[in-house]
């Protein structure tokens, strides 16, 4: 049966779209009627592949170059804040978290009714969720969080209580992660059987294609990417240890527009990679040093590649937690922590790479998209 699906992503980091993306390719394939829906760079992306995409209200953290501040960002709920944008080197007012999330709620609701869709399909984007009960459409919520268990501050836990609520009344909830005891966001999801959510969620494996390619160990990569805040914090903690390191280098600033390449010592510095660029440079890394986004741990996983992970937020703390806990990457906090795990990990190298290709072997037995695409079309 041919549906209508409206396709709906936060643009709280790239991992929303880098997935909606994918999803949205293989259902056009089996000709549904698709539409998108999402705004700042997620928007702009979306726009590149497909037809109908709908542009929104971005709401987003309060962030600055040392991360995201929670009692900043509870502050800016209700009254805007001023704070420095690095990427225009200027000041600005952000706005109200609330009123974005007002204007995005309408936004959201006119292209709902202009499409009237069969089902909705959210990757984190709550307002969706709460649409689809209002107004009784089905709705699949694509996540890797649910209840944080590291880092996240009480401040925002009756918040989270309250977003669980539409979590519960969705139609189907798709963990794009490997099946326990083996899933990478694990500490992010919570006690399922606790929020009655157990029977509604499939762990349907990652979205990335998880054969194994064989490449060369010629460098360490470090591909930044998220939110300012977070991008902040890893160039200040991983740029000044690797321009001194005798090993080459190549790290990516996440920064989508107009390509720059810097050179400092051995570090080669890239504004923006494109999507080959990165695979390639991935497939053939020794080390890879990240934040710990969802995403980017399936790539290191898939290419068979020790890590390093520096989280900034809740999510990326419980993802290094798990790695960590498999033997496959260890956490560090700050410059001199990154540079010691850098020699650890030079003197360990088979032993996280052999945990890494045993973690891999599982993980490829799961080909996450094409059962994301069948659970979306059981849903209604």
């Amino acid at each position: 049966m041919v549906m209508r699906l409206f396709l709906t992503c936060t643009e709280l980091g790239l991992g929303h779209v880098t997935r909606i993306i994918p999803l949205g390719k293989k259902l056009a394939e089996k000709g549904h009627e698709l539409s998108f829906f999402s705004g700042g760079t997620a928007y702009n992306l979306l726009k590149k592949e497909f037809e109908n995409v709908c542009p929104c209200t971005p709401v987003a953290w309060y962030e600055t170059s040392k991360g995201v501040l929670a009692s900043a960002s509870f502050l800016n709920i209700l009254f805007p804040l001023p704070r420095f944008n690095y990427e225009k080197n200027r000041f600005e007012i952000k706005n109200a978290s609330g009123m974005e999330t007002v204007h995005r709620y309408y936004d959201l609701r006119r292209n709902i009714k202009k499409n009237s869709p069969d089902l909705i399909i959210s990757d984190g984007d709550m307002h969706a969720l709460r649409l689809a009960d209002r107004w009784h459409i089905p709705s699949v919520y694509i996540t890797n969080i649910i209840r944080p268990s590291y880092g996240f501050s009480p401040l925002f836990t009756p918040g989270e209580r309250f977003t669980e609520r539409y979590v519960r009344k969705c139609t189907k909830i798709i963990v794009p992660d490997n099946p326990p005891p083996y899933t990478i966001c694990a500490y992010n999801l919570g006690d399922l059987d606790q929020m009655q959510l157990k029977d509604k969620i499939e762990f349907v494996g990652s979205f990335l294609d998880m054969k194994p390619i064989k490449g060369r160990k010629d460098h360490i990569l470090a591909p930044i990417s998220g939110p300012l805040g977070t991008r902040a914090v890893l160039m200040h903690t991983i740029i000044p240890v690797l321009r001194q390191t005798e090993t080459k280098s190549i790290v990516s600033l996440g920064q989508p527009g107009e390509k720059h390449i810097t050179r400092m010592g051995n570090c080669e510095i890239h504004t923006w990679l494109t999507q080959e660029e990165r695979r390639e440079y991935m497939k053939n890394a020794k080390l890879i040093a990240f934040s710990g986004g969802h995403g980017t741990c399936f790539e290191t996983i898939k290419h068979g590649k020790p890590s390093i992970c520096i989280p900034t937020q809740p999510e990326q703390m419980g993802n290094a937690r798990k790695l960590q806990e498999l033997k496959c990457s260890t956490t560090v906090a700050n410059q001199k922590q990154f540079a010691s795990a850098l020699s650890e990990i030079e003197i360990s190298t088979e032993s996280y790479r052999h945990n890494v290709e045993k973690l891999r072997g599982y993980s490829s037995r799961f080909s996450g998209l094409d059962r994301a695409v069948r659970a979306v079309e059981e849903t209604i």
